[in-house]
C-alpha cells in the first residue's frame, strides 16, 4: 500500500499543506525548512498504533506536547489535522482511494490539558465507515483521549491502516552507536535504532537471507571501495557477539580483515542504507542519507535505491528522501518524484511545492533536479 496524498494543518513549520506522493520522493530543501518535520508525521502515526507503545498521549508527549508541534502560525484555527489518503496502486488516480484517514487533535479544555481527538474520520473508498466524536464519546469524553486507530477492539473494520503505519521504518544511521553502542549510554530507541541494533537486525535474519543480501551489498560496495574482497557476518568466538567482517586485497595470502568498529562512518551508512532498502517493503523514510559519504558515492544513491527495489524478490514499498545534496541531485537520472520545500519570511510556516510544468519539461529535456529545483531554495537560505 502507498500514500498517496498527505493534507497538513498547523503540524510543525507547517500551516497548510496538500501534496501527491509518488513511489519514490524526494524533498528538497535548506536546513530547517522542515524537511525532518515532514517525516515525521509518518513517524508520529506510527507511533500512535505502536502495540508497545502509548499511543495518541505517548506519541504527542515525547514530542513535548501539543503546543510544541502545533505550527506557530497556527492562531485562528489552531488544531493539529492530519489526512492521509492510502491506495494499493499509484498507478490509477482517478479513483477513489482504498482508504483515507482523517485525525483533527486539539488541548484539553479544561483539567490534565492532555490532548484530545476533535475529529477522526475513516473513508473506505468513498464511504464513511467510521466517525467521531460518536454517541459514546460525548457520554464519556475521557474516550477521546485515545483514537481509534490504535485500539485493536475498535479498527477491526480498519486495522489494514493501522498495520500500514506501523511497519514505516525510518532510517538516520549513526556510525558511532554502532562502532561503540556498547561504550555509550544510550536508552533503546524502539522501531529507529540509529545503529544500535542494527547488528542484532542482521544476526537474527536467516542464513540463506542474509548471506543473500550481504552479497548484494558487497557488489554494490565493490564499486566505491578499493581492494575490497569480501563482506560477511560473523560471531565473535568468545563472546558470540554478531559483528560485520571485511576482507581486503593485501600482500598477505588472506588478506587483511576489518570489522565494524574499523569500518569508515561512510561505509556503516552505505552498509545500513543497502540493507534497509532490501530488507524492507515498507514506507521508508530516509534523512539525508548523503551523510559521511564521498560526494562520487552521494551521486550513485538514486541508483542504488532503485536497483535495490528491483533486485528484492516482492515488489512495493514507498521511498521518501529528504536531502539538500548537491551531488545527488546532479543525477540527469534520478528516478522519482520532487518536492520542495519553502520555508516563510520568519520561519514560521513552510510551503510544499511540486515542480511546475515548465520544470518537469526541463528535466525531462535532460537537465538534472539540482540545475531547475535546488536554485529555488536558496533563495530561501537567508530567510531562515
Amino acid at each position: 500500500m502507498f500514500v498517496s496524498r498527505i493534507k497538513l494543518k498547523n503540524w510543525r513549520n507547517f500551516s497548510d499543506v496538500d501534496v501527491s506522493l509518488r513511489e519514490i520522493v524526494y524533498l528538497i530543501g535548506p536546513n530547517a525548512s522542515g524537511k525532518s518535520n515532514f517525516l515525521d508525521v509518518f513517524r508520529f502515526l506510527r507511533d500512535i498504533v505502536d502495540p508497545n507503545g502509548g499511543g495518541l498521549q505517548q506519541a504527542v508527549g515525547t514530542r513535548g506536547g501539543l503546543k510544541k508541534v502545533r505550527s506557530l502560525a497556527a492562531r485562528r484555527h489552531p488544531n493539529v489535522e492530519f489526512e492521509i489518503e492510502l491506495r494499493e496502486s499509484l498507478d490509477d488516480d482517478l479513483s477513489p482511494p482504498d482508504w483515507r484517514y482523517v485525525l483533527s487533535l486539539r488541548s484539553e479544555p479544561s483539567g490534565k490539558r492532555r490532548v484530545w481527538v476533535e475529529r477522526e474520520e475513516v473513508y473506505q473508498a468513498n464511504d464513511l465507515i467510521r466517525s467521531r466524536p460518536d454517541a459514546n464519546d460525548k457520554a464519556d469524553k475521557e474516550r477521546l483521549t485515545q483514537t481509534h486507530l490504535e485500539q485493536v477492539n475498535m479498527n477491526k473494520d480498519f486495522r489494514e491502516i493501522a498495520d500500514f503505519f506501523e511497519q514505516v521504518l525510518y532510517l538516520h544511521l549513526v556510525p558511532q552507536l554502532l562502532k561503540y553502542g556498547n561504550q555509550v549510554a544510550v536508552g533503546s530507541t524502539g522501531r529507529d535504532p540509529f545503529g544500535q541494533q542494527f547488528l542484532e537486525e542482521i544476526a537474527a535474519t536467516t542464513t540463506r537471507v542474509r548471506d543473500s543480501r550481504l552479497r548484494r551489498i558487497e557488489n554494490i560496495l565493490k564499486k566505491a571501495i578499493p581492494h575490497l574482497e569480501e563482506l560477511r557476518f560473523v560471531k565473535d568466538e568468545v563472546k558470540g557477539t554478531p559483528h560485520l567482517e571485511m576482507r581486503y586485497l593485501h600482500w598477505r595470502a588472506r588478506g587483511a580483515r576489518q570489522r565494524e568498529d574499523q569500518f569508515s562512518d561512510g561505509t556503516l551508512r552505505m552498509i545500513a542504507l543497502t540493507w534497509t532498502l532490501l530488507a524492507s517493503n515498507s514506507l521508508i523514510l530516509l534523512e539525508e542519507p548523503e551523510l559521511s559519504l564521498h560526494t562520487a558515492i552521494v551521486r550513485q544513491i538514486p541508483a542504488m535505491i532503485v536497483e535495490a527495489r528491483r533486485s528484492r524478490k516482492t515488489a512495493g514499498g514507498q521511498i521518501f528522501v529528504s536531502t539538500h545534496s548537491e551531488a545527488m541531485l546532479s543525477n540527469t537520472d534520478i528516478d522519482g518524484s520532487f518536492l520542495v520545500l519553502q520555508p516563510g519570511e520568519k520561519g514560521e510556516s513552510t510551503t510544499i511545492e511540486a515542480p511546475s510544468q515548465a520544470e518537469m519539461e526541463a528535466l525531462q529535456a535532460g537537465m538534472s533536479p539540482a540545475d531547475i529545483l535546488l536554485p529555488k531554495t536558496a533563495t530561501s537560505i537567508g530567510r531562515i
